[in-house]
Parts: structure tokens; sequence; C-alpha cells
């Protein structure tokens, strides 16, 4: 089960759009902190926990990371090719929700280590019908544990399959 507390955190550089996506997780009853950044560039400082991010009381560890693909300020995929890259960050569940349904969009997001990649949805409705079933999912799956500042934490797995492979 999905950590408690957990946080979400969006990235989005359209404001109508983070405002639309934040009135359907709270309709939906989510009411866990949503920490909104505009662009890759500001996602990549708050998952450093740099700037403005320092403190973790505020601007918690995300659970899970929800990013919109084509943005000015570091794109989605700016955001992939980091947490990819950076161990203790590709670990985080990463979902793409874009308004591209382009094949080669969606090809490389998931070369890149999205869990899932959804395509941005019409009416108030639609979004939160999709939103309900991303949340649902999110919340039965497993994720390593981390410490607040996204540190994982180490497991012991002598003599289990999971020793094979490295905790870093």
């Amino acid at each position: 089960m999905r950590p408690s507390p957990f946080t979400i955190l969006l990235v989005e550089d359209s404001p109508d759009d983070a405002a639309l996506m934040l009135r359907a997780f709270k309709k939906i009853g989510v009411d866990a902190p949503i920490r909104h950044v505009s662009g890759a560039t500001e996602a990549i400082c708050y998952l450093k926990g740099e700037g403005k991010f320092t403190d973790r009381n505020t601007y918690q560890y995300p659970s899970f990371i929800l990013t919109d693909l084509k943005m000015p300020t570091g794109d989605g995929f700016a955001l992939l090719s980091y947490l990819k890259g950076t161990p203790q960050f590709a670990v985080i569940p990463t979902v793409v929700y874009s308004s591209s349904d382009d094949p080669d969009d969606i090809k490389r997001c998931y070369a890149m280590g999205a869990g899932s990649y959804i395509v941005k949805r019409s009416g108030n409705d639609e979004l939160r019908r999709v939103f309900q079933i991303f949340f649902d999912y999110w919340m039965v799956c497993e994720v390593p544990a981390v410490d607040i500042t996204g540190k994982m934490l180490p497991t012991y797995s002598f003599g289990k399959l999971g020793e094979r492979y490295s905790s870093s």
C-alpha cells in the first residue's frame, strides 16, 4: 500500500489545466497534499529540495508525479530523463498526462520510464473519471520506502531474490 501521508507532485504549465486537475482530485476525495509546479526545471528543484523547496515539512517528497509533456520551462521529456538518470528518483511512479496522442511521444515516454501515459480528456466528468481510475490504481501499487528527503530506506534482501538488485 501507498505510504501515508502521501503527496502528489503535479507538473503542469497551464494554470487553467492545473486548476481543473486540482479540482478534479478534490471532487474524487483526494485530501492529500498536491504540490503544483510549472515545468520540469521547477520539478527537479522540488525533488532535490532546492531553493524554495528546502522545507520538506511544507514540500513533502512526492509519492507520485503527474506531469504534462509539452511545457516551455522544461518539458516532460526532460523530467523523465532526469528521473531515469537519478536512481533515487527513478522509483517514483510517474504518469504523463498530455494532450499529445502522438504515438512517438507515447513510445518515448514509456522508454524513458513513465509508468503510464494518459491523453488529456475534455469535460469535467471525464477528467474526474480518469483521475479516479488513476488514483485508485496508484493507491494499491507498492513503491520502495523512502525517508522524508526521498532517500530510499535500506532493505535486507539477504537470501531473497531482491539481493541481486542494488538498492542505489
